[in-house]
């Protein structure tokens, strides 16, 4: 199973003319920044593991990309999530709906063992994995991580060789930022910048991620001109998300990506010699919920626009 190698195309948004590093096209199932994360486990022989144990959202992307894995591998998963909503327990969707439709056994930590015990916790105390099971952390930030993003990054640079004449920097969204991470180390020898944004808790906890990898040279973060909550939903977030679609004929993750473009746009403007090569890290099942939510939250403003065509 030959996972690399993903398309590059060209779009122009906003005026600005960038390319799109296609990872989401990676497979139907095992795809994006996680494919390229879990990537060394799918190839390697982990002799006697035959439990994958993993934790964090609900809905995260890693919880959907590891059931993947793990039915290539013939592995059992076991998910340990804080809470599942009951709503979402009688109307499964998002990767939440996937990672059960693939095999993966998600446990409430909450209910079971008292809220005042995190997943970690619970694993490392309680759970106490034995030889056979093989633990990854929250959003796959581990240094099992950096082969198969290492191989991304090869493959950037190879395309940018093509193109010698243009000045290029790398941009993608961060949760962990652990593949912007490896990137930037992969890259920066050969002048090729990495350029992320902090999604999930600011940049000091972003920096937090990479010291936790031991890794002091780090790429660029960029920010927006307002505090960004991770989940929240913002009404401009939900616009650029809808003017990517229409303009590229690509669907982005609406959890990540909207925000990242809100910190690039500006970028762009500022660096207009610098053609972005932006990395597409999937996350599309996702979208199933978090759609949902924009809609309720700002029907009036979009009932009448193309918000029910781009529904998947």
């Amino acid at each position: 199973m030959k996972l690399n190698t993903s398309p590059v195309t060209q779009h122009i948004f906003r005026n600005h003319n960038f390319y799109l590093k296609r990872d989401e096209q990676l497979h139907q199932h095992f795809s994006g920044n996680k494919a390229r994360k879990f990537m060394r486990l799918l190839q390697e022989d982990y002799s006697g593991i035959d439990t994958l144990i993993g934790y964090g959202s609900i809905q995260a992307n890693s919880l959907y990309s590891l059931a993947a894995l793990c039915k290539i591998k013939k592995w059992k998963l076991e998910f340990y999530v804080q809470r599942i909503p009951n709503w979402l327990k009688e109307k499964p969707s998002g990767n939440y709906r996937g990672a059960l439709d693939l095999g993966a056994q998600i446990i409430e930590c909450s209910n079971a063992f008292g809220d005042e015990m995190t997943p970690a916790q619970y694993i490392k105390e309680i759970r106490n994995p034995q030889a056979n099971c093989l633990v990854i952390p929250e959003g796959g930030r581990s240094y099992l991580a950096e082969k198969g993003i290492q191989g991304l990054a090869t493959e950037l640079l190879d395309w940018t060789r093509y193109k010698p004449n243009q000045q290029f920097a790398i941009a993608l969204p961060s949760g962990t930022g652990t593949t912007a991470l490896y990137l930037h180390k992969h890259l920066k020898e050969h002048n090729l910048p990495v350029l992320t944004c902090a999604c999930v808790g600011g940049e000091s906890y972003l920096r937090e991620q990479w010291q936790e990898l031991g890794e002091d040279d780090t790429p660029t973060i960029l920010h927006a001109d307002y505090k960004h909550h991770f989940g929240k939903l913002y009404k401009d977030e939900f616009k650029i998300w809808q003017d990517l679609e229409k303009n590229t004929n690509v669907e982005f993750d609406l959890l990540y990506d909207p925000y990242m473009w809100q910190c690039l746009l500006p970028w762009m403007d500022a660096n207009p010699d610098v053609c972005i090569l932006y990395i597409h890290q999937g996350g599309i099942l996702g979208n199933e919920t978090m759609l949902s939510r924009y809609q309720r939250k700002f029907e009036p403003d979009t009932s009448n626009s193309n918000t029910q065509i781009i529904a998947r």
